[in-house]
């Protein structure tokens, strides 16, 4: 698939994190934790006041990026150059947030899920960039780990593979050992096709 001029993915600065439930705000903090700007959103009024006084800690100790609430997806993914959702590992929750951050976020923000159940390769059909969309498998917080948690970014054959280098280069700086590779349920006749070809 060729890259369109002007839509080429940069380094990711702007992280908007959906769902601020214990594996969302602790995303969050090793995020901003990493100097990365985050936007972290929630529809529980009390998670977001737990992260925010977790970062005010973090903030005391560390000098983190910048650190923000939202009450709406749109507030949160509207500057993203990633979004990375929390919500349940359900085909409909996933469905339902991949269909809003793709409404609302700028063409440039790629679309990242953590996600043990699904698919990407079908996640990614369901929405008009399938070329910006990866799924991650492994736990996205070293934590006091003495040796890089490993985490599996997968992707559909569609997705641009500048999109898959710049995920692996911030997941990496977040302190994580990365490998990257297409979604194992992609079709086999997809999955044959070079990257050269792609």
């Amino acid at each position: 698939m060729q890259e369109v001029a002007g839509q080429l993915p940069g380094e990711i600065r702007r992280v908007a994190i959906i769902g601020a439930g214990v594996a969302g705000r602790s995303f969050a903090l090793a995020c901003a934790a990493a100097g990365f700007d985050v936007v972290l959103e929630d529809v529980m009024p009390a998670n977001l006041w737990r992260a925010e006084a977790e970062y005010s800690d973090l903030s005391k100790r560390v000098a983190a990026g910048s650190f923000e609430l939202a009450s709406t997806v749109e507030d949160a993914v509207r500057t993203a150059d990633i979004a990375v959702d929390f919500v349940p590992d359900e085909l409909e929750s996933k469905l339902e947030i991949f269909s809003m951050i793709d409404r609302m976020a700028p063409p440039r923000t790629i679309l990242c899920t953590p996600s043990y159940a699904l698919s990407i390769t079908d996640l990614a059909s369901c929405v008009y960039r399938p070329d910006r969309c990866v799924a991650v498998r492994g736990d996205l917080v070293r934590g006091d780990a003495a040796v890089a948690p490993v985490v599996r970014v997968l992707y559909p054959a569609a997705t641009l593979q500048s999109i898959v280098e710049t995920v692996s280069r911030f997941l990496s700086k977040l302190g994580l050992a990365v490998q990257a590779e297409v979604d194992p349920e992609e079709p086999a006749l997809i999955k044959n096709v070079s990257p050269a070809a792609r």
